[in-house]
């Protein structure tokens, strides 16, 4: 049997008629059910034979493209020392999602779950010049982070396949360039992946830098939540949407009103009681920012993206206040907080609390609100910041449109860095002149074990999976009836097509009905079918599209030249 061919008769798998009790993604139950991969703990999984030919093709496309922008490809360890980590402040920045463990000796190591540190100190050891570079380095390998609720099987795990590289370039100009060869490059590889995509504004986070993009692929188990506008070509991910402050006109307001607001220490309550639209009131959110409580205010009728909150304070930590955060602190009355008197607290607005706009909101008495507070007038606001929840029909930035909402899995995520990393190492090279560079960095990723998950969700149907051909682990499945001329008549296939240099998957088990095997065929999700069923004595057979669902009888002869073609 030729190499290329790889008999179910002696192929790891186990296919499952039912899904799994724990799954809730389309990509859980089909890639456990079609027998790709298996569940050994919380976020961590083995990848079986089939899945394993899945895997190493998608990483085989991001190589291919890789390489022909004239990246380098190394492998870097998975156990990293903290020293470097503590450098850039990483160490803690990462919290609790950082894998840290200790040696015999008592030193500190960590399962690295992005490489920017390690790929400075590489090129500071390895470039010392100008001439060196630009340079673009990447590696395929396994990262790790503490997922606090690791769950849609391989889509959020806490050990995960990745595609990560680094550009090192003189000039910001090269560093634009890095960047966009690496952006082409993505649109490249999803192409030939067969996954529908997205570009979309995004934020750097824990990474740093500048200009950032995200590359999403739609889905309804998508764990990112995008926005995109039906006019323009404006998408973002929500936390990356800007909105730009109001132009309120000059009026006149009352003076501040003290309201007896008994019972209401939510917007529904006071909005109800008032008989007033939750947008005319404003709430104050309380958080503490490394310990020190500061108070956020947005329209009464919005809410507070705490996603975005934690982006604009990062390094320092978000958390929510507690009842315990309310003793001893008379000036803070829980559920009538207002900005106005809040002399000790930080007050951080969305810009839709503009200067001149009033506002019902609390008046730092229990069962007390007050109306007409003035922003600019009875408060002053310490930092606005875009803090809310983006909701579908917001106005586009770009052009005013209401922006549209979508679900999406991250699939590839790209970073002008700068030179924080350099900085940190002091990555100089010689430049023209003789003297030191500081060198200017890009970092890109692509989840590989996710872009798997990503095309379970977008080729599947009721049947089961539905590979795009470049991926799948065969080119076709070809299936024996259950007879013994049939079987024959289906390993003779199977070799001439394997010897012509197609992967071939062919399901010679005996005593399995065929009713079995063109479930499992459906299931496992290769592209083409060729059954080997009552026609086999006449020499002909038939063939299917997996996805359209489209089935030819066909001579023997014919049928391998269509598959070949």
């Amino acid at each position: 049997m030729a190499a290329q061919v790889q008999r179910m008769s002696r192929l790891m798998v186990k296919t499952l008629r039912d899904d799994p009790a724990d799954a809730e993604t389309l990509s859980h139950k089909l890639l456990v059910r079609a027998g790709y991969v298996r569940r050994n703990a919380a976020g961590i999984w083995s990848w079986l034979p089939l899945g394993m030919r899945v895997l190493e093709n998608v990483a085989r496309v991001v190589r291919e493209e890789m390489d022909a922008i004239g990246a380098q490809e190394v492998l870097l360890p998975a156990l990293l020392p903290k020293e470097p980590y503590q450098a850039t402040g990483r160490w803690d920045e990462y919290g609790a999602e950082l894998f840290r463990l200790q040696d015999r000796k008592g030193a500190d190591y960590l399962l690295g779950p992005t490489h920017e540190e390690i790929f400075t100190q590489l090129v500071k050891d390895q470039c010392t010049s100008y001439k060196d570079l630009p340079v673009i380095l990447y590696q395929i390998q396994t990262k790790y982070r503490d997922e606090a609720r690791p769950r849609s099987g391989i889509l959020r795990g806490r050990e995960f396949q990745m595609k990560d590289s680094y550009s090192f370039d003189t000039t910001d100009e090269g560093l634009a360039e890095s960047y966009r060869l690496h952006r082409e490059a993505y649109i490249k590889i999803f192409q030939r992946l067969g996954l529908e995509h997205r570009i979309v504004s995004a934020v750097s986070g824990a990474m740093g830098g500048s200009a950032s993009e995200e590359f999403l692929a739609p889905a309804a188990a998508g764990e990112d939540t995008f926005v995109y506008c039906p006019s323009c070509d404006y998408a973002a991910n929500t936390e990356a949407v800007t909105f730009k402050a109001p132009v309120v006109e000059a009026a006149e307001h009352g003076p501040v009103e003290e309201l007896d607001t008994p019972d209401t220490p939510t917007i529904e309550t006071l909005a109800e009681h008032l008989g007033v639209p939750a947008s005319a009131t404003l709430k104050n959110l309380l958080v503490k920012v490394d310990g020190e409580i500061v108070a956020v205010g947005v329209p009464g009728d919005r809410e507070v993206d705490l996603g975005k909150l934690g982006d604009h304070l990062a390094p320092a930590e978000v958390e929510l206040v507690t009842a315990e955060d309310f003793e001893g602190r008379p000036d803070l009355v829980r559920g009538y907080v207002g900005p106005q008197g809040l002399d000790k607290v930080r007050y951080i607005a969305d810009p839709r609390i503009a200067s001149g706009t009033a506002w019902i909101t609390g008046a730092n008495k229990p069962d007390t609100h007050a109306r007409n507070v003035v922003c600019g007038r009875d408060f002053e606001v310490d930092d606005y910041l875009d803090v809310v929840v983006v909701e579908d029909g917001d106005p586009c930035p770009s052009c005013g449109t209401g922006l549209k909402l979508d679900r999406a899995i991250e699939i590839g995520h790209i970073f002008q860095l700068g030179r924080k990393y350099a900085d940190a190492f002091q990555l100089d090279v010689l430049g023209q002149n003789g003297k030191p560079v500081r060198v200017t960095m890009g970092s890109y990723g692509i989840g590989v074990s996710r872009a798997v998950a990503a095309l379970a969700e977008q080729h599947a149907d009721e049947q089961g999976l539905c590979w795009p051909r470049e991926i799948a682990p065969a080119d076709v499945h070809v299936v024996a009836a259950g007879k013994a001329l049939q079987t024959e008549l289906a390993l003779d296939i199977a070799e001439k097509l394997g010897a012509a240099g197609a992967r071939v998957l062919v399901d010679d088990r005996a005593g399995v009905s065929p009713g079995v095997k063109f479930t499992d065929a459906e299931l496992i999700g290769v592209p083409t079918i060729l059954v080997a069923g009552r026609r086999s004595a006449e020499g002909v057979v038939e063939l299917k599209d997996r996805r359209t669902g489209e089935r030819e009888e066909l001579p023997v002869d014919e049928a391998i030249a269509r598959v070949l073609g």
